[in-house]
């Protein structure tokens, strides 16, 4: 990715201070979202990690790594498998709880959507402190697939979040296109 697509897309992401509670300086990305050409140069450029990965298939973290994911498979000519919340999926699942700093939290996928063979991206909007994504990395592997890395729009360095994920990663790449 060119410095300038990464100046293009840190020009479109809104420091929201104070949210969602005092102290916390939050990165909207919505005004990135609502500029199609900030938002198909991010499409394009995390489809571009995904191939060059090998990945076969392409699992999105709820809530905000949907809205990144889903595109990007398409434009990558990749399968879409959403990491859902607990409880909102249909059907049968695998699930992995994972600790949050006020408490754990769980996540799932179909048991059914990843298979041997197969070479997984996950893809996020933020990686903060990993948790997340650290139980979605647990997930695609008890399903069989590999793991191919994880890519972000930003990473949070200063959370720690990379030191969190690495030993997960057992040598994947973690690729964020922004790091603040």
């Amino acid at each position: 990715m060119t410095t300038t697509t990464q100046e293009l897309l840190l020009s479109r992401i809104r420091d929201v201070p104070d949210y969602p509670k005092p102290g916390v300086m939050f990165k909207d990305i919505t005004p990135l979202l609502a500029d199609p050409v900030a938002f198909t140069a991010l499409t394009d450029a995390l489809a571009e990690l995904c191939l060059r990965h090998g990945a076969t298939k392409i699992v999105g973290l709820e809530a905000r790594g949907f809205i990144l994911a889903a595109p990007v498979a398409v434009r990558a000519g990749l399968g879409f498998i959403p990491v859902r919340k607990a409880g909102k999926l249909p059907g049968a699942t695998l699930s992995q709880a994972y600790e949050l700093e006020y408490g754990t939290a769980e996540i799932e996928i179909h048991a059914e959507d990843l298979a041997d063979g197969d070479r997984v991206i996950v893809i996020d909007d933020v990686l903060a402190t990993g948790g997340t994504a650290e139980a979605s990395l647990e997930l695609i592997r008890r399903a069989g697939a590999q793991v191919a890395g994880v890519a972000v729009l930003m990473e949070l360095g200063f959370l720690g979040g990379r030191s969190r994920l690495e030993p997960a990663l057992r040598g994947a790449p973690l690729d964020a296109l922004i790091t603040v």
